[in-house]
């Protein structure tokens, strides 16, 4: 996205209708925005890049943390697609880019499934023009917000293209540190959870301040309380909660290059900071 682009873009909807056109607002930083800044894409404004570059600049390792984050996204989707997952119901997408979840399951199983799911019509203007070209029946976007997590499992959308009476694979990548205390982000996961049969999975990432000081973990929720959306850090104990009543697959809930990396993991890789985790529903 160039600085001279058309701030207002027009979608299409699922029967060729168009909706009102989406004001990008590209003097507010927006998150995922600001994430695909941290991932080296071009979908960012001015305002996105400099307040990307003020959490560039509290925490060095954040665009390191977000390029783990999209391998780990890679890994997981592929690691459940090979034991036999064939529905994916991706909540939080974020802007599109190479590598996401429908392009890495049908690498290993073509007839996968994949429900995406996002609250900002920002986001939905991106998605439906990359999958514009996708298979008929095996991606749709859905506009719904993870806060309401009973209307996203009565969408007509996702009922349609998922089985939920099969094992479904649950995915929540760097999407829950968005959701706020307040708004109850552990009854929001059960409600899910309790949603799907025996056999289907979960996979979390989340940001943590874990290991940033005490000022670091301070000013990055700052700089994105002036952005569209804000961001909750959770301890590793805490984002330990999320997988309640499931079993953890190896090796655990661990920095997102150490699960089940494909090369050895650098040292820095223990300082990223995103937890990450699998588990699975007996």
């Amino acid at each position: 996205m160039t600085d001279h682009q058309e701030i207002s873009l027009e979608w299409m909807s699922g029967d060729g209708e168009p909706h009102t056109p989406v004001d990008l607002r590209p003097e507010v930083p927006h998150p995922a925005r600001m994430y695909d800044y941290y991932l080296g894409g071009k979908d960012n404004f001015p305002a996105d890049r400099a307040a990307a570059e003020q959490v560039v600049e509290i925490s060095p390792l954040v665009r390191i943390s977000a390029r783990a984050n999209r391998a780990f996204l890679q890994r997981a989707v592929r690691h459940l697609t090979e034991q036999g997952a064939r529905q994916f119901l991706d909540i939080g997408t974020g802007i599109p880019t190479a590598g996401n979840t429908h392009e890495t399951a049908q690498q290993v199983a073509p007839d996968a499934r994949v429900a995406y799911v996002d609250n900002d019509p920002i986001v939905l203007v991106h998605s439906r023009a990359l999958l514009s070209g996708a298979g008929q029946g095996t991606v749709t976007v859905t506009q719904a917000d993870l806060r309401d997590p009973k209307a996203i499992l009565a969408d007509p959308q996702v009922r349609e293209l998922l089985d939920l009476g099969r094992p479904v694979a649950l995915l929540l990548f760097a999407v829950l540190h968005f959701v706020d205390d307040a708004d109850d982000p552990y009854g929001i996961v059960r409600t899910l959870v309790d949603a799907l049969p025996s056999g289907s999975h979960l996979a979390i990432s989340h940001a943590t301040a874990d290991h940033s000081t005490a000022a670091q973990a301070a000013k990055g929720p700052a700089i994105y309380r002036s952005a569209t959306a804000q961001l909750s850090m959770r301890s590793h104990a805490e984002v330990l909660r999320f997988f309640d009543g499931l079993e953890l697959l190896e090796p655990g809930l661990v920095t997102a290059p150490q699960w089940r990396p494909d090369t050895a993991p650098e040292p820095t890789d223990a300082e990223v900071a995103i937890w990450a985790g699998v588990g699975r529903k007996a």
